[in-house]
């Protein structure tokens, strides 16, 4: 009876300090950092060069590695807790794996004070708390107190936040602290991953892969709502001269269209119409620029498409006829107060009327998108310029889209499908880096059956 109510005694005093220290799994280092200020975060850099890597444990028997890093202009105290990875060994007697501890700088968990290195100011204290490492929090301070920063994959969502706190606060806070502190502050909405609601999206992109071998890309070439291959701009029969016997024509626009009609087919019985899809949906000034230019080129073709597609599988869904500014499938969000380029932060403006969202703040918008809006599926409309033309046309030709998810791991990552095939979102954005993407919205779905030929 002793022993029990001793055990249940230790079971009470522990389990609230593991339960701080496990706060969305992160391993925290506070009670380390408490004694280390004198030593590591206040000395002198000639002083902080003297001490050697030294290693912790926390409450929780978590290891954590105190160590120094320098740049040019920087220099760096980690307090990184240990991962555990598998290692290749070679020698004489052939190959090994053995188990390898490292502390890596930018893990979750993971805490890091900068300073500069010629006046040894302190710049930030940032915490990463996440899989990928591209996003974390930061801490700057403000005569005695701290502003905070949210950056995600390279742009700021919040930048410059008043904490109300002394930025010597962070040097011992938890995260679980950091969270509160902050709480009303920061849009921590964008980066509250759970891994679980992104099934539709994972079947789908599955289907879309074991699909992709039997597609042929094709100009203008689309399956109508009775499953026969015609031409979009005319909707004649395609030339059967061109048809393929064991593949299915698709072009760009096509290929989205095939996505979509596997979405709605399984509720309607039956595929989306070209007439409607061909629909105007930006108006512009008969006198100005863009308005003599339409009258040559179809400047928005697939603008209007992938507006006119998502309204029209929202239409099923919900059972009520929708025109696409009625639907809400168009994605304008802002939630980017800056960026950091190569020069220094600049402010953007993130989503741009009737032009979308420039290429460089994709990843890290479909990262917000897919944390605020799981399970859902974007397509995407590239607007390229042409600039063998004088004055140069801005143009929507392409279609793409993204099923943006995150891994069981925590980890973000997204499919891009375009013309028949699968592309790596950093390819896309290499690819398209100096274009805009317009995207609208669809709810994923694992009732997904797209047509085979």
């Amino acid at each position: 009876m002793k022993k029990a109510s001793l055990l249940l005694l230790i079971l009470l005093f522990v389990s609230p300090i593991f339960a701080a220290y496990n706060s969305k799994s992160v391993p925290d280092s506070s009670e380390i950092r408490k004694s280390l200020v004198e030593k590591w975060f206040e000395a002198p850099l000639s002083a902080v060069r003297m001490n050697l890597p030294e290693i912790y444990n926390n409450p929780a028997g978590e290891k954590f590695q105190v160590r120094l890093e320098e740049s040019d202009t920087t220099y760096n105290i980690f307090v990184s807790p240990q991962k555990k990875i598998k290692v290749d060994v070679y020698s004489d007697l052939g190959k090994e794996t053995k188990e390898q501890e490292v502390y890596p700088g930018d893990a979750p968990g993971s805490w890091v004070l900068i300073k500069d290195k010629k006046t040894e100011k302190i710049l930030r204290i940032r915490y990463y708390f996440l899989k990928n490492s591209e996003v974390f929090i930061q801490f700057t301070p403000r005569g005695k107190t701290a502003l905070a920063d949210l950056v995600i994959f390279g742009n700021y969502a919040a930048r410059g936040v008043p904490t109300g706190v002394p930025f010597t606060t962070f040097y011992s806070a938890s995260f679980d602290r950091v969270m509160n502190i902050t709480k009303n502050s920061l849009p921590w909405n964008y980066v509250d991953v759970d891994p679980s609601m992104y099934h539709s999206v994972l079947q789908m992109a599955a289907v879309i892969q074991e699909r992709l071998p039997n597609i042929l890309f094709a100009p203008d070439a689309m399956y109508d709502e009775n499953g026969e291959l015609i031409q979009i701009f005319s909707g004649k029969p395609y030339d059967e001269i061109q048809t393929d016997d064991d593949r299915m024509m698709l072009s760009s626009a096509g290929f989205l269209k095939w996505i979509a009609d596997g979405l709605v087919e399984p509720i309607a019985g039956g595929r989306i119409k070209r007439e409607p899809l061909l629909q105007e949906t930006v108006q512009v000034k008969e006198t100005g620029l863009q308005g003599s230019l339409s009258q040559k080129y179809n400047l928005f073709f697939s603008l209007d498409w992938i507006r006119n597609l998502a309204s029209a599988v929202i239409s099923v869904y919900t059972g009520k006829t929708y025109k696409f500014n009625q639907s809400g499938v168009d994605v304008t969000i802002n939630p980017f107060a800056s960026t950091i380029s190569p020069t220094g932060v600049a402010n953007v403006v993130t989503f741009v009327e009737n032009s979308g969202y420039s290429v460089d703040v994709l990843k890290s918008l479909l990262y917000v998108l897919a944390t605020t809006e799981p399970s859902t599926m974007y397509f995407g409309a590239i607007r390229e310029t042409d600039r063998t033309v004088s004055p140069e046309v801005k143009v929507f030709n392409q279609c793409v889209a993204f099923l943006p998810y995150f891994a069981t791991d925590g980890s973000f990552n997204a499919y891009v499908f375009m013309n028949g095939r699968s592309i790596s979102l950093e390819e896309f954005c290499n690819i398209y880096s100096d274009t805009f993407v317009y995207l609208t919205r669809v709810k994923a779905s694992e009732r997904f059956f797209p047509q085979e030929k």
